[in-house]
């Protein structure tokens, strides 16, 4: 299966109305916004998992990054509140559920495989530092490597968002709302641009929070199954 697979072009995928597809295990639905392959693949999509839902035992061998957008994710290795980012390196395993209900933004087979680096930050007991180079833009690192770097920004209200992206850029909204091009994104809309794109928009009136990742893109390319 290839979705959004042409990583030339840019692509925004709204959140609002949802195409939402059944996964292998009841109770998860997944909202699909790029994958290549079928059901190991190299996948960035929103997930659902209803109250009392879990999925199977598995090793992620190419390792797993997430965001906790609402609800309470869990697994064998603790319980994540809306606001957790968590990178599983490649050879990581785990049995996730929720007693609750969640929904997470996750991708999968982005990793370099031979990192083993893991993170769990709770974004909600950090603190975003204001950018020198950016007015009106503030900072929270999440991690960087030599191949990509992800950070959540915070925009104040109507601030002028201009980014060469000349490693491309993906951008997923976690509160409030931006103006890009004639398109207005709203919470959990994702935006991909691709290598040598710009981004130009607008903040919302109230601000907007958003987690970013750059550097990426030129890296993309089917999971290695063999």
């Amino acid at each position: 299966m290839n979705l959004n697979a042409n990583f030339n072009e840019t692509v925004l995928v709204p959140f609002a109305g949802g195409d939402w597809k059944k996964s292998p295990m009841p109770g998860v639905e997944r909202h699909m916004l790029d994958r290549i392959g079928d059901e190991v693949a190299r996948a960035t999509t929103i997930v659902r998992y209803a109250k009392d839902s879990h999925f199977s035992p598995h090793v992620h061998t190419g390792g797993e990054e997430f965001i906790v957008l609402d609800g309470v994710f869990q697994d064998e290795h603790g319980d994540y509140p809306a606001g957790s980012y968590i990178r599983n390196p490649p050879t990581s395993s785990h049995t996730p559920s929720s007693k609750q209900g969640c929904t997470i933004f996750v991708k999968l087979w982005q990793f370099k495989l031979e990192d083993r680096t893991n993170v769990k930050i709770d974004m909600n007991k950090m603190h975003a530092i204001k950018s020198p180079e950016r007015a009106g833009v503030s900072i929270m690192p999440l991690f960087q490597d030599n191949c990509e770097t992800v950070q959540m920004e915070i925009w104040d209200a109507d601030t002028q968002i201009d980014l060469n992206l000349s490693e491309g850029g993906e951008f997923l909204v976690l509160e409030g709302d931006f103006i890009f091009g004639d398109t207005h994104l709203q919470r959990h809309d994702w935006l991909r641009i691709p290598v040598g794109g710009a981004l130009n928009a607008k903040a919302g009136k109230n601000g907007a929070k958003i987690w970013v990742k750059t550097g990426h893109i030129q890296y993309a390319k089917p999971p290695k199954t063999d």
